[in-house]
């Protein structure tokens, strides 16, 4: 204060630590959308919201062969249909 400089208040020195601050994620780095899309290898379907997990909807390819096991909600059963 000798020096004939006004020390900053609470808000200014809030202010100057947000202008200085690095944000979290890094530089925002901007690119082009994109959109991957699983096809079926036996007809080249795209994969149907209902029965596309495991099976082609069109011409039945498995696509997953997995053992399932019976748990709080998965059942032994073919789980990728509604039926």
């Amino acid at each position: 204060m000798s020096d004939g400089k006004k020390s900053l208040t609470l808000l200014e020195k809030m202010k100057q630590k947000a202008m200085m601050q690095k944000s979290y994620g890094g530089e925002f780095i901007e690119e082009s959308a994109k959109l991957t899309a699983r096809v079926c290898p036996n007809c080249g379907a795209g994969r149907a919201a209902h029965d596309g997990l495991t099976h082609c909807a069109y011409c039945s390819f498995e696509f997953l062969s997995v053992k399932l096991t019976d748990g709080i909600n998965i059942k032994k059963q073919d789980n990728s249909s509604n039926t």
